[in-house]
């Protein structure tokens, strides 16, 4: 449950409830079937979010998507899809790596080779024009990760200083986040977002200014966790309540 006092605008109030059901068929050491089932029960009415498969036939590794998520495809300057497409999915990972490297196929013909070398995790998915390599490492006490992905390059750094935890990335998003008094503070700078142009599957996504937000978190003895968000974007405070069991 969390409320938004919009700052100079009319306040709201706004509640999020979800279920998650796992099943799981087979025996320790053979074939295991799991069975994952989500769903939004907050509205009018339950909705499934996710349905997922996963299981494995001798030494291979089969995980199904089976829920095709509707898509908003309207125009409102956040990078929508023009189509909501078919988000249903199969990959298949066969237990034969080569070398340190395991390779999987999906449905749609994409193949990823993953494996982590000398400390380093390296994932690279070949698909029709517009492969994407991901990197990883933690080195010298920083974790850092490079994406490149159709030859538009992201990259993150994260590391802990005097017990402040610290991160950064190439969009100039800064995060610090350290215990205070019992509670959880962190703060975080995104940086401005330019325009971007509309391509032949996306919308454009309008600009966006920096801002920057300070949150304070604290576990209740009810087993709730509290967090009041103050947001400079738009001079907001936003309390939030959320449990998990």
């Amino acid at each position: 449950m969390s409320y938004d006092d919009n700052g100079t605008g009319a306040s709201s109030t706004t509640y999020d409830a979800d279920l998650t059901f796992t099943g799981s068929v087979g025996t320790v050491g053979g074939t295991n079937t799991t069975v994952t089932i989500s769903m939004d029960v907050n509205g009018a009415t339950a909705a499934i979010t996710g349905a997922d498969l996963a299981t494995t036939i001798g030494p291979v590794t089969i995980a199904a998507d089976m829920f095709d998520e509707v898509n908003t495809t309207a125009n409102d300057g956040d990078g929508d899809i023009r189509t909501d497409g078919d988000d249903r999915s199969v990959s298949l990972t066969p237990d034969v790596p080569v070398g340190d490297a395991t390779i999987a196929l999906d449905n749609s013909g994409d193949i990823t080779v993953s494996g982590t070398f000398s400390g380093v995790t390296i994932s690279h998915t070949i698909q029709d024009g517009s492969d994407s390599t991901t990197g990883s490492a933690s080195i010298a006490g920083m974790d850092l990760s490079i994406t490149n992905d159709a030859g538009g390059s992201t990259w993150s750094i994260g590391t802990t200083v005097s017990g402040v935890a610290l991160t950064l990335d190439s969009e100039n998003d800064v995060t610090a986040a350290f215990g205070l008094a019992g509670n959880t503070l962190t703060v975080s700078h995104f940086g401005a977002r330019a325009e971007v142009a509309s391509t032949a599957t996306h919308y454009s996504t309008e600009s966006a200014a920096a801002y920057t937000t300070a949150a304070v978190a604290r576990d209740l003895t009810s087993g709730a966790t509290l967090t009041a968000t103050y947001s400079s974007l738009d001079d907001s405070l936003t309390l939030k309540a959320a449990v998990t069991f």
